[in-house]
């Protein structure tokens, strides 16, 4: 801005402040964000805030506990009190809440089995070739990407995203208003581990599941249904969602993290099976990561269309309104959207007249 228009917009008494100066901070920051993803996984592979919630909060104490060299665990923990996971008072490291709830094994909500999933190499070879990505539309590391049959990441799915999931699936229990006791058949598709559907059957006695996913992946929602004790209440159904029968009259159909690998012409189609599932008056939650209309907002629902772009032919995050009307077309009559803070997804629940 010429120094005249300063003096015009000074002289007509509204507020000014020049520009700030342009910064390459914000390239630096993301072309080595690499740094900060690989800090993270090696403070867990050591796990290094179970050991700081455990009192050993020095270099040294750290450096003979984990049995690392004090120089490289001292640098490390100054890096994470750096990013925001660790703080540091003298000598002495500590947890942020965060990381006490979230990376500390001695916490029930620890993420950190996580990382098997989202931090796999296949999803960092799917991003290797994200220029190629954007030039075709869609995967190119290979021909269905993570859709491929019996892909066999989703077995570390299974095994690893569980306690990530227990907050929204507590939640979307809840909408359905689960604890109320009523006998309720749930097709629990795409299962995966089994939290969504497992958590409404802790919560409704007179739950039964019927969880839908491939053979490999049903083996661990199955222990984990033994583990919740819902076993005797929990049934399953192997094979391709597309492909296998799901049977009909059920109360609640789960389409949790899901519809997103497909485009919205396959997600009708889709939803038509779910639909024709259900009773009159049955309900399809259907877990997804909803951007605003503007596609930019907020920033996680926004950011996954990017994974989508890099792992699947044709899959996107979705907006609502895109949603509610592929939901109509497969025959739903109403369509609710539920946010599901402090998680970044929400939840649509649709109802069949």
């Amino acid at each position: 801005m010429s120094s005249l228009v300063e003096k015009a917009i000074r002289a007509t008494g509204v507020g000014y402040e020049a520009s700030p100066q342009p910064s390459p901070q914000l390239f630096f920051d993301t072309i080595s964000a690499y740094q900060r993803t690989e800090a993270l996984k090696s403070a867990i592979e050591l796990d290094l805030f179970t050991a700081i919630d455990n009192g050993h909060n020095t270099a040294a104490s750290l450096g003979k506990h984990l049995g690392a060299a004090e120089r490289g665990v001292r640098i490390l923990a100054d890096y994470l009190t750096m990013v925001g996971f660790l703080t540091k008072q003298g000598s002495t490291y500590a947890l942020t809440p965060d990381s006490a709830m979230f990376l500390s094994r001695n916490s029930p909500a620890c993420l950190n089995s996580a990382v098997r999933f989202l931090g796999s190499p296949i999803f960092a070879d799917h991003f290797k070739n994200l220029t190629a990505a954007i030039r075709k539309g869609g995967t190119v590391v290979d021909k269905d990407g993570s859709i491929a049959p019996e892909h066999p990441m989703w077995v570390d799915f299974a095994r690893g995203m569980a306690p990530m999931m227990q907050l929204p699936a507590q939640m979307i229990a809840q909408v359905l208003k689960a604890e109320e006791g009523k006998e309720m058949k749930v097709l629990d598709i795409a299962a995966g581990h089994g939290t969504f559907g497992i958590t409404i059957a802790k919560k409704n006695p007179n739950a039964k599941i019927a969880a839908v996913d491939w053979k490999n992946v049903l083996e661990v929602a199955k222990e984990n249904a033994q583990s919740a004790g819902v076993a005797d209440r929990y049934s399953t159904i192997a094979g391709s969602a597309f492909d296998v029968d799901f049977g009909t009259g059920y109360d609640v159909a789960l389409v949790t993290n899901f519809l997103h690998h497909f485009d919205l012409a396959t997600n009708e189609r889709f939803m038509r099976k779910v639909h024709a599932a259900l009773k009159p008056g049955g309900r399809a939650a259907t877990l997804e990561f909803v951007p605003n209309e503007d596609r930019v907002s907020p920033p996680q629902s926004a950011g996954f269309a990017l994974i989508m772009l890099s792992n699947t032919p044709a899959g996107d995050a979705f907006t609502f309104p895109e949603l509610d009307g592929m939901l109509r077309n497969a025959g739903f009559s109403k369509n609710e959207l539920h946010p599901l803070p402090p998680s970044p997804g929400s939840v649509v629940v649709s109802t069949k007249s």
